[in-house]
């Protein structure tokens, strides 16, 4: 359990070599990306906001799937959880982050219209997506594994 004075942190688990806890700030230091989404909100209708921080792939690479990265077919079956502080939970397909299949730039972004957010913790954006039920806040952890295992 995190201290209410500690930063927002999200854990990297599953099936991965180099599991991590990483801050806002740290995931501020990889390569970051810029995207301005538009979404649809049940609650308040339609969202616009400026997005910026690493994408998935980048952040999963980093923590060293162990999914044979030359076996195409063996990677479809990879799954990513990602859930918020308030439980929240959506899944991803590996297919969807790979540049090699569907290569979306998602991301976990650590700021939202040039606001950071190290305090609340990061959000998927789902830049795809006209439904924004899975642009996850306050992103606590991302899981990844395969399916059936």
């Amino acid at each position: 359990m995190s201290r209410p004075d500690a930063p927002a942190a999200v854990r990297l688990h599953g099936l991965l070599d180099e599991p991590a806890e990483l801050t806002v700030a740290q995931l501020r230091e990889l390569p970051s990306q810029h995207v301005d989404a538009r979404f649809d909100c049940l609650g308040s209708g339609e969202r616009r906001h400026g997005f910026d921080g690493p994408r998935l792939w980048d952040v999963v690479r980093a923590a060293r799937p162990r999914v044979d990265l030359h076996g195409r077919k063996e990677r479809l079956r990879f799954l990513l959880t990602v859930t918020g502080t308030d439980g929240h939970c959506a899944v991803l397909s590996w297919a969807e982050i790979d540049p090699e299949f569907g290569g979306q730039q998602i991301l976990l972004a650590t700021s939202i219209d040039d606001a950071p957010l190290d305090g609340a913790g990061p959000q998927l954006v789902v830049p795809g997506d006209h439904c924004g039920a899975r642009y996850i806040s306050g992103i606590t952890e991302v899981w990844v594994g395969p399916f059936g295992r």
